[in-house]
């Protein structure tokens, strides 16, 4: 039977996001600003939650009506049959997003649902399930419009960009699903040479092995739908080992990494190491302006410098017109994409944008700016 969900996702990754779900086998593809929602199975929605690598969570959705009051919220929440897809063992959260949402507190209808959940089950076996706000076992997610009300469980447990490979992060680190559609958005596949020369803690690295390598990004977690009462062990263990019998053998790739500082390296190296996919990536320590092409043609992926990663903006004025020089020297035949939420960049580093891809990490507005690196054709 087909159940429908959400898939929310960093906003402007919702075409990347739609492609994937495609290939997977989703029904009823429709994105919105900041997701995806779509139709399948509950095969289908363990296959999602293992092999996304744009998506940020799975969603199914157990109730949409109208509503005019936080009773109404009660009631329609008090009606489900919570009892038959979690254990009263299990402790619960709920999230609240809203739009034009006319209540006065968000806080007070997040807590009716909560209440209507505790209560449906203290109808049901006399007891009700704790809250815990850090590690719960199952998270509700509600969802207000105008006169809308939406309510999701989380069969997806922690965000799927925690891989569960990546332990050391850098001061401005780039959340994996991020990484994941950014280099979608490049258009960057396997067989083509990638260098990330501001590797930081190299989410890129490591998103670009797993693709190479057709790792499911999801393979080394646990999910909640696990915890469901409707959970099917043997369909997920198939799909389990079919994607384990799918990955490649670890192998030196042409995927390189540089930094300038030793901590950010390190911090990589360990990543890699984790993830044991260490002897697939080349490691240097290098200043990003005396980096030179590891191979005639690729594609230069970079998370710029900024905000936290590097604070005086005069010292950013410096750099990228230097970037741009170095550039437009040693990259001929590259195709170069620079995210970052500077928004100024592009008048300093005196370079013709090919293209320009709006996104936004967590709530900051960036870009992802494309470079066609034709030698000596570059120059505005």
């Amino acid at each position: 039977m087909n159940e429908q969900f959400f898939a929310p996702c960093p906003r402007g990754l919702e075409t990347p996001l739609c492609n994937e779900l495609t290939e997977l086998g989703a029904t009823g593809i429709k994105a919105t600003d900041g997701g995806v929602h779509f139709a399948g199975d509950w095969t289908l929605c363990y296959r999602v939650n293992l092999h996304s690598r744009t998506a940020s969570r799975v969603l199914w959705r157990v109730a949409t009506t109208s509503y005019r009051t936080e009773q109404d919220i009660y009631e329609t929440a008090f009606a489900l049959p919570w009892g038959d897809w979690f254990d009263v063992k299990d402790t619960i959260r709920v999230n609240m997003a809203a739009i034009r949402c006319p209540l006065k507190s968000l806080d007070f209808a997040t807590l009716k649902i909560k209440d209507a959940i505790c209560d449906k089950f203290r109808q049901l076996c006399g007891e009700r399930p704790s809250v815990n706000t850090h590690e719960p076992d199952m998270r509700i997610h509600a969802f207000l419009e105008e006169s809308r009300f939406t309510l999701y469980l989380d069969t997806s447990g922690d965000a799927l960009f925690k891989r569960g490979v990546r332990q050391y992060t850098n001061i401005a680190p780039l959340r994996e699903n991020l990484a994941a559609g950014i280099l979608h958005l490049t258009g960057w596949k396997p067989g083509t040479p990638l260098l990330d020369p501001m590797c930081g803690s190299g989410t890129f690295l490591i998103e670009a092995v797993q693709m190479w390598l057709n790792i499911a990004p999801g393979i080394s977690r646990h999910f909640a739908f696990e915890k469901m009462k409707n959970f099917n062990v043997k369909k997920w263990s198939e799909i389990r080992n079919k994607a384990i019998a799918a990955q490649k053998p670890v192998e030196p790739l042409p995927i390189f990494g540089s930094d300038l500082y030793g901590d950010e390296l390190k911090a990589a190296r360990l990543n890699l190491e984790n993830a044991g996919l260490l002897k697939a990536v080349t490691l240097n320590q290098a200043n990003v302006l005396e980096v030179s092409a590891p191979a005639e043609q690729g594609v230069l992926v970079a998370n710029l410098p900024y905000g936290e990663r590097m604070g005086d903006m005069a010292d950013l004025e410096a750099l990228y017109p230097q970037l741009g020089d170095a550039l437009k020297k040693k990259f001929g035949g590259w195709n170069a994409y620079l995210f970052t939420s500077d928004l100024r960049m592009p008048k300093f580093i005196r370079l013709s944008v090919s293209r320009k891809t709006p996104l936004f990490n967590g709530a900051i507005e960036c870009r992802l700016f494309e470079y066609k690196m034709v030698v000596g054709g570059n120059r505005k």
